[in-house]
This record gives C-alpha cells, sequence and structure tokens, in this order.
C-alpha cells in the first residue's frame, strides 16, 4: 500500500489544491519577476538613451558657448584696434593743436584773415593791388590779435576733438553691427 492511500480523499484533495495553489503562485511569482527584469532593462534603455541625448545637448551647447565667447573675444580685439587707432589720431591732433597755441603764444605764427576788399566801410572800392611801396603781392589780409588767434585755435581744437569722438563712435557703430 501507498502513502497516498492511506491519507483520506478530503484531505488528499485539500493537499493536491495546496499544491496546484502553491504552483500557481511560484509561477504568478515567477512571472512577475521576469515582467521585472523585462521592464527594468526598457527603463535602463531607456535612461541610457536619455543620457546620451543629453550628453549630445551639452556638448552642443558647450560649442555654441565657445564660438560666441570667440566671436566675442574677435571683437574686442578689433574695437581695442580701432580705439587705440582713434586715441593716436586724437592725441596727434591735440599735439598739433597745443604747438599752433605755443607758436601763437610765442608771436612765432600769427593768424591773418582775407579782407574782402571790394567794399570799404565807406561803401567804396579798395584796390586789389598793393601800394608801390609794399612788398607783399597778393589779396589784402588783416592780422588777428593773439588773444583772439588763441580763442580761434580753441574752438578749432574742440571742433576737431569733437570730429573724431564722432568718427570713433561711427567706427565702433559699424564694428558692432557687422556680423563676422
Amino acid at each position: 500500500m501507498r502513502l497516498v492511500d492511506l491519507i483520506p480523499a478530503p484531505y488528499r484533495l485539500l493537499a493536491n489544491g495546496v499544491l496546484l495553489a502553491a504552483l500557481a503562485g511560484g509561477s504568478a511569482a515567477l512571472a512577475w519577476q521576469v515582467q521585472d527584469w523585462r521592464y527594468g532593462q526598457q527603463l535602463a534603455e531607456q535612461a541610457k538613451l536619455h543620457t546620451d541625448t543629453l550628453n549630445q545637448l551639452t556638448f552642443a551647447a558647450a560649442a555654441q558657448q565657445q564660438a560666441e565667447q570667440d566671436k566675442r573675444l574677435a571683437l574686442e580685439q578689433r574695437l581695442s584696434v580701432s580705439e587705440q587707432s582713434h586715441y593716436r589720431v586724437l592725441s596727434d591732433a591735440q599735439r598739433d593743436q597745443g604747438r599752433l597755441r605755443d607758436r601763437l603764444a610765442t608771436a612765432d605764427l600769427r593768424l591773418s584773415v582775407l579782407l574782402d576788399t571790394t567794399e570799404s566801410a565807406s561803401g567804396g572800392t579798395v584796390s586789389a593791388t598793393p601800394s608801390t611801396g609794399g612788398v607783399v603781392h597778393g589779396p589784402t589780409r588783416a592780422q588777428l590779435e593773439p588773444a583772439h588767434a588763441q580763442r580761434i585755435i580753441g574752438i578749432t581744437d574742440a571742433g576737431d576733438q569733437g570730429l573724431i569722438a564722432l568718427a570713433a563712435c561711427q567706427a565702433y557703430a559699424k564694428e558692432i553691427s557687422t556680423p563676422k
């Protein structure tokens, strides 16, 4: 006789049910485990793809930032050269104006203006040719007082500086607005 035959039938049915339930439960757990591995593998692949995409975006952004920095550096260098050039022009003009003021102050140089010889204060005409005793040939000129000459030189100096500054501003605006 077998051991199974000694167990009453209702208990055998119960044991078979428990055994079937354990097998079904084990199969379900195994199915859950397989599904967990499969989803875990898919999530790992997605995470790897996401990381690769983020790395590519990071490299592209870094390359773009480096290109922009290179452009900015090139622009700064061009502006520096332009600024040095305009500073040199300005200092040359100031030096020339200073020399002119010094020459006027020492009476080494006199400023004169052309006179309109076609009309005089009385309404008559004055001859454009000098008198027979004169040695200066050409149009009639009047010399300015040194103080007035200094004021005129100061005005022209300010005008020259303004024109040089305007040229510098225009060169700067052109350099900034021209894409390279």
